[in-house]
């Protein structure tokens, strides 16, 4: 919704508030105002003109030479290329100086030899959008239709020193859809008066009931229709003043009658329309539901097919209008029209909404019957309508109203008690700032012993239960006045679980090492459903699946990451890291429900670091995504409690897998695909793992221990064993550490070596070992002895030599 701030101050004093101010409180009071628009922001300089002289260039057959006197003391010059342009009109002129939209700034010019001051401008050459033009100046410059004076502020002419204010307008706010509403809602958080438009209507000797006559079929869709007759009628332009307003708020002006209809739409919030009284074809309007594949022509010129779902606006046997929605073409009104028949209805929102989406037509009425319209505003929207004719059309009204009345709306009453309101608030509002809340909202009160009884006005349809009225005083109050508390309990709501922080933790860790987060199907092909499974079981088929591919809930995520993969190659996405998080489902035998379990899984193929200028590049490999898993059971504080043990997997490549152990249970596994396996999906090298999450993420961890910085120096020791190649170095470190006793700190394996010099069947691992001791400096005594105990027990367990 639009709403011009000039406008609205004709309906509300807004002394002393500006058009940002008034925004703001808009918004608090609980109606966001998305912003604010100066409609002629940044254009300065730009004045009325009239056109003394025109004639064509001597030297250009589609330019004019043209005489303008601009206020000034001489008339100037100014070459224009507009066809429409004309001696006599009153023209909008930016003069030399002039600054128009986008900073386009008017400067003294030559045009084909011929000095030009200046620039005759259209609307769009103001800002105004092209579908807000009317069509007679859609092409060519602005032509003034009412009498002004040469030099006059051009902007303050066609509004554009106006500031619009956008209001999004929630669905059970209907009653803001229109000017008149909204002037009620600020005259409520200003605490001013509202200031309705008076309707001086003066009808003829003629009885419209003898011109038309109305029925409706269908009362519970059409509970009451208003019509008026105005005769003698003259299509023009509307006032310059009128067609402002429209362009302000969003509708394209198109002549007197069919502008005041829309002008009413939006002052009072109530849809009309215009019929060509002659182009009826009858004496008769019958409102009824559409007959099966009946069709009409609407406005658009559109042929619509309808259902007896649809309610049509006929002359007693052919529709001439889509309720609610758009008129039809053969009754439209035309420059030839004399009489006009004018149509204010109420029509229930479910029926309009239906034909509105069945034929792809949402139009400024159509959504103000779907939300709900005040049926109190039916009949003095036509009366205001029809007073404008007179006024603008030089018509006559005659005499009554002919109508359809079958609408019982009984007036809303909601009664609340001030202890309900200050107990939901949290406030101690007293009975006093209650009834006058409820008397800036121009609510009908009664109290009764600090218990209001509250008569809904009809324009208020959202408003029907106390929780209603309780918002009501929340926000006229103030939101930010409402004290703020702290929750009082035993439990306090909102908190993530140990188990949710951890796994929060996990997503942002894998994305900060360049894993992108993916989301796959928990359904998979029976041909897959074991690949990469933790555990088997058996698989749990659905009863109606989609497909076979999507026929059977996943045991893993491997496979589907896979597929992300493969999709991703294919398309030239070569280097490529995703994790994702999700349900595997496991077959219940005590259950017809799956036990659901969350694992978390990983893929990544391609480079892992391309430094292009100092020419480095690291491709993924086994190390990489141990070294991502590394990081991740650090950060979880269980790196002291996993292990890796190698493996052979289905689907895994047998010398580069390993199994993920915690605690000496197995937990997952990390490795790379096996080269058949990445083949058939032509993948490149690819490396994948999967974890038990649940697992991961329920082990208790102990309370992080601190130990003060060594004062003292480390003594290292670095050794290369060779034993036979089948011996894990992993085996080989437990059994150092276990030896090295309390001194020994630190043991990484830094080299091995399979080569000609190396015996047949066996292999050397070199191992760096570090001694300290925080208390004092060790001495070389000391560290040859611990250094000793673990050569010993190498060569015991595991038939090792020092490699010479």
């Amino acid at each position: 919704m639009f709403v011009s701030y000039k406008w609205l101050s004709e309906y509300v004093d807004l002394t002393g508030v500006s058009a940002n101010e008034l925004a703001d409180l808009i918004t608090k009071s609980g109606i966001e105002v998305e912003g604010v628009e100066v409609l002629g922001d940044g254009i300065k300089n730009v004045v009325v003109g009239h056109v003394l002289e025109c004639e064509q260039h001597p030297d250009a057959d589609k330019l004019n030479k043209c005489l303008v006197d601009v206020g000034d003391e001489e008339p100037v010059q100014i070459i224009c290329g507009a066809a429409n342009v004309g001696k006599g009109q009153k023209v909008v002129v930016a003069k030399v100086g002039a600054v128009l939209p986008g900073n386009f700034k008017i400067k003294k010019a030559k045009l084909r030899g011929q000095e030009s001051h200046g620039m005759i401008c259209s609307l769009q050459e103001l800002g105004i959008e092209s579908k807000l033009v009317s069509k007679e100046y859609s092409e060519g410059i602005f032509v003034f239709p009412t009498e002004v004076k040469p030099g006059d502020d051009a902007l303050q002419q066609l509004n554009l020193d106006d500031e619009v204010l956008e209001l999004s307008i929630t669905p059970n706010r209907a009653d803001a859809l229109s000017m008149i509403g909204v002037a009620y809602e600020v005259a409520a958080i200003l605490g001013r008066e509202v200031k309705l438009p008076k309707i001086e209507l003066t009808t003829g000797s003629e009885k419209a009931s003898d011109y038309i006559s109305v029925s409706v079929e269908e009362n519970q869709d059409n509970p009451l229709y208003v019509a008026r007759v105005v005769k003698n009628v003259k299509i023009a332009p509307s006032p310059l003043w009128l067609q402002n307003r429209l362009m302000a708020a969003g509708i394209r002006p198109h002549n007197n009658v069919v502008d005041i209809t829309n002008f009413i739409l939006l002052e009072y919030g109530q849809p009309l329309h215009a019929f060509d009284y002659d182009r009826l074809g009858s004496r008769e309007i019958l409102v009824r539901r559409a007959k099966s594949g009946e069709k009409m022509t609407t406005l658009d010129d559109t042929e619509r097919t309808l259902t007896p779902e649809h309610l049509v606006i006929t002359n007693g046997t052919e529709p001439v209008a889509l309720a609610g929605v758009m008129g039809g073409a053969n009754s439209e009104v035309q420059n030839d029209t004399t009489t006009v028949l004018i149509e204010s209805a109420y029509f229930t929102g479910p029926t309009i909404r239906t034909a509105s989406k069945d034929h792809g037509l949402r139009s400024e009425a159509s959504s103000r019957y779907e939300k709900g319209i005040d049926p109190s505003r039916t009949r003095a929207a036509a009366d205001r309508a029809a007073a404008l004719m007179i006024q603008y059309t030089g018509g006559e009204v005659l005499d009554g109203v002919v109508e359809v009345d079958t609408l019982s709306a009984e007036p809303v009453k909601v009664t609340i008690t001030l202890d309900r309101i200050n107990k939901v608030l949290g406030t101690s509002i007293s009975s006093q700032e209650v009834s006058t809340i409820f008397s800036r909202l121009q609510f009908e009160t009664e109290v009764d012993n600090e218990t209001f009884i509250v008569t809904v006005p009809s324009r208020r349809g959202d408003i029907t239960i106390e929780e209603d009225l309780v918002e009501e005083v929340a926000r006229l109050f103030g939101y930010d006045n409402l004290p703020t508390t702290l929750p009082v309990g035993q439990t306090f709501p909102g908190k993530l679980t140990d188990y949710q922080e951890k796994r929060r933790k996990i997503r942002r860790y894998l994305e900060g090492t360049g894993s992108y987060q993916a989301v796959t199907y928990s359904l998979t092909s029976s041909s897959k459903v074991n690949q990469y499974a933790l555990e088997t079981a058996a698989p749990i088929k659905l009863s109606m699946p989609m497909s076979e591919d999507r026929s059977v809930l996943r045991l893993s995520i491997v496979p589907h990451l896979l597929e992300v993969l493969s999709h991703n190659l294919a398309r030239k996405v070569d280097h490529i890291s995703l994790y994702e998080i999700g349900s595997v489902f496991l077959s219940n035998e005590e259950s017809r429900l799956p036990t659901e379990k969350e694992h978390l899984a990983g893929a990544a193929t391609g480079l892992w670091q391309s430094n292009l200028w100092q020419g480095e590049k690291k491709s993924v490999d086994f190390y990489v995504v141990k070294g991502v898993l590394d990081g991740l059971f650090e950060l979880l504080g269980l790196q002291d409690r996993i292990s890796y043990k190698q493996a052979k997997l289905d689907g895994m490549h047998p010398g580069r897998t390993a199994q993920v152990i915690l605690d000496e249970e197995v937990i997952g596994f990390v490795g790379q695909i096996h080269p058949t396996a990445q083949k058939e999906l032509d993948l490149n090298e690819t490396y994948v793992y999967e974890l038990s999450l649940k697992n991961l993420l329920e082990a208790k961890v102990e309370d992080a221990t601190y130990t003060s910085i060594p004062r003292y120096p480390s003594m290292s020791r670095d050794i290369a064993l060779v034993v036979d190649q089948t011996i894990a170095a992993g085996v080989i470190k437990e059994a150092i550490i276990e030896a090295g006793g309390k001194l020994l700190k630190e043991v990484s394996i830094f080299d091995l070596y399979e080569g000609e010099r190396m015996e047949d069947g066996k292999k050397s691992v070199a191992y760096s070992l570090r001694y300290f001791d925080p208390e004092r400096t060790l001495t070389d005594e000391e560290v040859t002895k611990a250094h000793s105990k673990v050569l010993a027990s190498v060569e015991e367990k595991f038939g090792a030599s020092l490699r010479s």
